[in-house]
């Protein structure tokens, strides 16, 4: 390993902030932050560790000496409610975090638009048209559709009206579609070019064309000529609201995204932080502003914090294990629970299955890691030559511990690390003494 690991060291939370500085901040990342309102956690002199603090930072010692972790490690463990670094390693250095960025994503998605916040899918007429308008909704399904559909072929029948053009306006979120540090074998399998519409999950090249295409057979079989092929462009002034649907609270689409790993999710929930910031829809917009957020209104530092995208598949991404776990802090604070709340609900249980952490995907189901079953929950993270695993464990001593681990360029299988990273977490977690 390339330094020694540390335990007994202190970081510092910023205060709890009022909901009225929170709104005022909210509104202050609309426009870049020229000082920040909290310091970066600082270094207070060592506490003495209870003994099972020490017995697990003595295990993690031991532990993270192994072929399959490599020598590219960063990882720390905080004590949730003292805040007491109980063990770290390199836990400054930067590294590639995979799906672990997403916990910065939602965080700053709840702040920023609020968990009760709804995406919003429309359709308007004009001049013998309908348009479909996307509002970033990742999770419209074919039902969704067929509702839309069956509202707007109502309003048309009562105007008189049975033959219609279709149109889709996807323009919500704007070029790029694609993030720096996204490889081609993405596409189709991992993550859409990111479109504010979109139908049941598609990850096809051109899920706003797919949507609008679902909704003119849908009028169709409500007895509508759609006439000639679905077309893309704006709507204009003067449209006339013909049907609406809202998608489920953002908090319920946050754990949907967490459980799953979804990454479309993440990159469309990026965008709509970045308008709910009063920034442009994109990329770079999304970047600055969970940067704004987690800085200035959760404290989090942001040195060695680089970002390209929502959902941490750009091998761009740099995130320290320390900068992980102080944003998984923050989601223990009472004061941050009806933001945050979702985050806690929405990591993955070990074992929990249809979750990224259970048993179809072959975790905590070692000899060392079986234990930790039902007791961690954990953001996984997995790209090649990437894995991470951070989340929030009660242990035997009834207190709750915060964890991030981010090991890159392991030469071990990607199973196998794995099941290296399952074995610290049971460590953190007491069950592997």
């Amino acid at each position: 390993m390339s330094s020694a690991s540390t335990a007994g060291g202190r970081h510092r939370k910023p205060k709890s902030v009022s909901p009225a500085v929170r709104r005022t901040l909210i509104v202050a990342a609309a426009a870049p932050v020229a000082g920040a309102l909290f310091t970066a956690p600082s270094a207070f002199a060592a506490d003495q560790l209870t003994p099972t603090e020490q017995r697990i930072s003595d295990n993690l010692d031991t532990r993270v000496v192994d072929e399959r972790i490599g020598s590219t490690f960063s990882g720390v463990v905080l004590d949730a409610e003292s805040d007491t670094v109980i063990w770290s390693h390199d836990a400054q250095t930067a590294l590639m975090p995979a799906s672990n960025t997403k916990l910065a994503t939602a965080t700053a998605a709840l702040t920023v638009l609020g968990p009760d916040h709804r995406f919003t899918t429309k359709v308007v007429y004009d001049n013998g048209t309908l348009t479909i308008i996307g509002g970033g909704d990742r999770t419209l399904t074919t039902d969704d559709i067929a509702a839309l559909a069956k509202d707007a072929a109502a309003g048309l029948r009562s105007a008189g009206l049975n033959t219609v053009k279709v149109r889709i306006d996807d323009s919500l979120f704007p070029e790029p579609e694609l993030a720096p540090g996204w490889t081609q074998n993405y596409y189709d399998d991992q993550v859409a070019p990111v479109r504010a519409l979109s139908l049941n999950g598609s990850l096809n090249a051109d899920t706003g064309i797919e949507a609008g295409e679902a909704f003119a057979r849908q009028l169709s079989e409500q007895g509508i000529t759609v006439e000639g092929g679905v077309t893309r462009g704006q709507a204009g002034p003067g449209t006339v609201p013909v049907a609406e649907h809202a998608s489920e609270a953002l908090s319920l689409v946050v754990k949907q995204m967490l459980k799953k790993s979804d990454n479309s999710i993440a990159e469309a929930l990026l965008r709509a932080t970045a308008l709910g910031s009063g920034r442009p829809a994109t990329f770079d917009g999304g970047v600055e502003a969970v940067r704004t957020v987690l800085s200035e209104r959760y404290g989090v530092s942001m040195d060695n914090f680089v970002i390209r995208d929502g959902s941490g598949l750009s091998r761009d991404n740099r995130i320290p294990a320390q900068t992980i776990a102080d944003i998984l802090d923050n989601v223990t604070e009472p004061a941050n629970r009806d933001v945050l709340r979702s985050i806690d609900e929405g990591l993955p249980v070990a074992g929990e299955a249809g979750s990224t952490l259970g048993p179809e995907w072959g975790r905590f189901d070692t000899a060392d890691s079986k234990c930790a079953v039902g007791e961690v929950k954990a953001k996984t993270g997995t790209l090649t030559g990437a894995a991470a695993l951070s989340g929030l464990t009660k242990g035997e001593d009834g207190r709750w511990r915060v964890f991030a681990f981010v090991d890159n360029d392991s030469p071990a299988a990607a199973a196998d690390v794995k099941d290296a990273l399952d074995g610290l977490a049971a460590t953190v977690n007491g069950c592997w003494a």
